[in-house]
């Protein structure tokens, strides 16, 4: 039997048409976050550029305790530091820490430093990661016939960038950050910043996609593991910035101009905000790719075709 023609199609439609009511039943039975927003202690890993340092300028505005902004370029976090300091009229104390998440010394190192400092941490947000932007094929240098061992060894390099980036970097900061969050606060909340190709496939993203969806499915899975921790996990479509500029593999983007199309980040920052307020799990922005996510298992060609036109792709004959 077609599985167009099977009960799973039937119950997976009555899921989309649901979907709507469902997400908004679950928004309105979350808590608040209850945790005064004075005492709130923040780190941002991934706080130089884009999602991670607009979210440390609303964490600013609102007067938190204090937000440690994490990035590898000290000259960017300096930066930021000073934007926050401008922004901040509750006497937010802001610190700026160089520093590489994926790096286990860095990441004790900011540890340390905090409980010293702080004496723990409320909120982790992970926002830091890396595109990569070409078909794998393209990346192997394939033209016709077989690729050879040196086009195997490049692809296993590459992929080897974006897995450090994408997973590991999310894998240090879980093991390194989680005992204390449950130590050291009453309230203790994980964001971590995804992608919407975690849950909806698409062409010229195989090594994005696929080390994106390895760090969520482990945050997922941590969710379980750690109750007393409220995770959130943020699939945003393209977003605003220049996140591509600096792809692992080399590659340039081919969808149309995301600082024209794309998401806005303050729009993103907020919609992140509310989420880890309203102790929401797993959150699609735009809303309606939750429902696409369901769909691509009942109509997959449905999906396949309009992320190929997204990102221009034409398939090989």
């Amino acid at each position: 039997m077609s599985p167009l023609n099977s009960p799973l199609r039937t119950y997976l439609l009555l899921a989309l048409a649901m979907a709507p009511l469902l997400t908004y039943l679950r928004r309105r039975s979350r808590r608040s976050f209850k945790l005064p927003r004075k005492d709130e202690r923040v780190l941002i890993l991934g706080a130089s550029s884009g999602i991670g340092r607009t979210l440390a300028h609303q964490y600013a505005e609102l007067g938190v305790k204090g937000v440690c902004v994490v990035g590898r370029r000290a000259d960017k976090i300096a930066e930021v530091v000073a934007e926050c300091k401008a922004c901040t009229g509750s006497g937010t104390e802001i610190v700026g820490i160089a520093g590489d998440f994926a790096e286990v010394e860095d990441m004790v190192k900011i540890r340390t430093q905090l409980v010293l400092q702080w004496g723990g941490l409320d909120t982790m947000i992970v926002a830091a990661g890396v595109s990569a932007l070409r078909p794998l094929m393209e990346v192997a240098g394939a033209t016709s016939g077989n690729v050879g061992p040196e086009g195997i060894q490049h692809v296993v390099n590459v992929a080897g960038l974006a897995t450090r980036g994408n997973y590991v970097g999310p894998l240090v900061a879980a093991v390194t950050f989680i005992p204390v969050l449950q130590d050291t606060s009453r309230h203790p909340s994980i964001l971590l910043v995804n992608s919407l190709a975690s849950a909806i496939p698409a062409p010229t993203r195989t090594l994005y996609a696929s080390t994106k969806a390895a760090s969520l499915h482990l945050y997922q899975a941590l969710a379980i593991e750690h109750p007393a921790i409220a995770f959130t996990h943020f699939l945003p479509s393209t977003v605003e910035g220049d996140f591509r500029a600096s792809a692992v593999d080399g590659g340039t983007a081919r969808e149309a101009d995301p600082n024209k199309t794309g998401l806005k980040r303050v729009a993103v920052a907020r919609r992140c905000l509310s989420a880890i307020e309203r102790g929401e799990k797993n959150v699609f922005m735009p809303w309606a790719m939750g429902p696409a996510h369901l769909l691509y298992w009942v109509w997959p060609s449905l999906l396949e075709w309009r992320a190929s036109a997204k990102y221009q792709f034409q398939a090989p004959r």
